[in-house]
């Protein structure tokens, strides 16, 4: 059964204020702990502080007030997705539309119908929702416009994402649903990871998020190298939202801590009232706590503290202004550091080799790379015959060896299904995941 949940509170309560509200005795307290998966057993935790901090700041981003209605499909437990089923609506006193996305498997259309029912101008979901509605209701748009279905009042679409942004699915869901009046500029990403929930966000007041193309051969040395699009081994690349009030980054090398410029791809750091306030475990590993936490920079401003967010990326200044008139950074992620492949002394991230195993082969659903001992192997799931399998490794070792001059030790060919994908859809911060 399809179930809209509407508010936070059934209509029966009554919507008295309590005669008195919960104070903490020190506001840098634990607050919660966020239940992201790990399997280090390590979980982080959110101080009084830094959870009001983080309500404050998604409220003035996305200019949440009582009169706003929000559509939320996400998972509540952990992440972004817990504060906003949980928390902001309670901070902000706006009405939340709350809608499982364990739901959208047996009505694929029940997200989308719930921003139209409702006439909702915000909604927030994530890319394996967006992915169950392209490929659930491809072949629907004229039913549901039929049905009445209107997406023309959604000003703010945005993917919750702890990765760099699937363009090519964004701009399919767009394509998609443009007939039932979406603005393709209405679709964004955000990016958060452990040690920050919530670093960039696409406002509502903000310019459009920028899409820039990079030479791919220059990040494997950790060059950014701007290129035109169509460019011979351009990559896209689209800014990860607005990067949230109150918040700084800084891109440093992971190595020797230092910053980097403009040209050059490294490690995100971020300094942030809603940053969070450490790692919690069983094990008390004080150090990895200090140093995601509390580095400092080897040079330059070495006073204040950052933390690490675990992924590459860079930042740009872009030509584009913001509400109050002011140019604005954009960041743009590339990839988690731990999940990088290091290959005869250059950096491959296995989303840009899987990209190009699963446009080598119309039945190939998924894809997973990965290096074992010195051996680069590829997994690919295969909706097709036994006989298409055998097919599909000269095709799959000769994209790879022509599009980025590796060679494939290991190719394995598995039904649908098979490759494992977590409940978060990446590792928050490339660690332990």
């Amino acid at each position: 059964m399809t179930r809209v949940f509407w508010g936070f509170l059934p209509d029966d309560l009554p919507k008295k204020k309590p005669p008195l509200l919960y104070k903490p005795s020190n506001p840098d307290i634990l607050a919660y702990l966020d239940f992201s998966v790990s399997t280090t057993g390590m979980l982080a935790g959110m101080s009084h502080t830094a959870t009001s901090a983080f309500c404050r700041s998604i409220k003035l981003q996305c200019e949440l007030y009582p009169s706003r209605e929000v559509a939320i499909c996400l998972d509540p437990y952990c992440g972004l997705g817990f504060v906003l089923w949980c928390l902001c609506s309670v901070y902000s006193g706006h009405q939340s539309i709350l809608i499982p996305p364990s739901e959208l498997e047996l009505n694929p259309s029940l997200w989308l119908s719930a921003v139209s029912q409702f006439k909702v101008r915000d909604t927030f979901c994530s890319y394996s929702v967006m992915e169950l509605c392209t490929k659930g209701l491809g072949l629907q748009t004229d039913s549901l416009k039929a049905r009445g279905l209107d997406l023309s009042r959604v000003r703010t679409c945005v993917v919750v994402a702890e990765e760099r942004p699937r363009t090519a699915l964004t701009q399919s869901f767009s394509k998609l649903f443009k007939d039932l009046g979406l603005h393709p500029r209405a679709v964004s990403t955000s990016f958060g990871c452990r040690v920050n929930l919530a670093i960039c966000l696409q406002g509502t007041s903000g310019p459009d998020p920028t899409t820039v193309f990079v030479d791919m051969r220059a990040l494997r040395h950790d060059r950014v190298r701007l290129v035109e699009r169509g460019s011979p081994h351009s990559l896209p690349l689209m800014e990860s939202g607005k990067i949230l009030p109150g918040v700084r980054i800084i891109i440093a090398n992971p190595e020797t801590k230092g910053p980097m410029g403009e040209s050059h791809l490294g490690e995100i750091w971020v300094q942030s009232g809603h940053n969070s306030s450490g790692y919690f475990t069983v094990y008390g590993d004080e150090a990895l706590q200090s140093d995601h936490f509390n580095s400092r920079l080897s040079f330059g401003d070495t006073q204040t503290l950052w933390a690490r967010t675990g992924y590459l990326g860079f930042l740009r200044r872009t030509e584009l202004t913001d509400a109050s008139g002011e140019r604005h950074d954009a960041l743009y992620v590339v990839g988690a550091l731990e999940e990088a492949m290091e290959l005869r002394g250059m950096r491959y991230h296995p989303i840009d080799i899987e990209t190009s195993v699963i446009r080598t082969h119309k039945s190939i659903t998924e894809c997973a790379v990965f290096t074992w001992t010195n051996l680069l192997v590829v997994v690919v799931e295969l909706d097709g015959s036994e006989h298409e399998a055998l097919d599909l490794v000269p095709l799959v070792t000769n994209v790879v060896l022509e599009e980025h001059y590796l060679i494939v030790g290991v190719v394995v060919v598995v039904d649908i299904g098979v490759i494992p994908i977590n409940s978060q859809e990446t590792c928050f911060d490339g660690r332990g995941i």
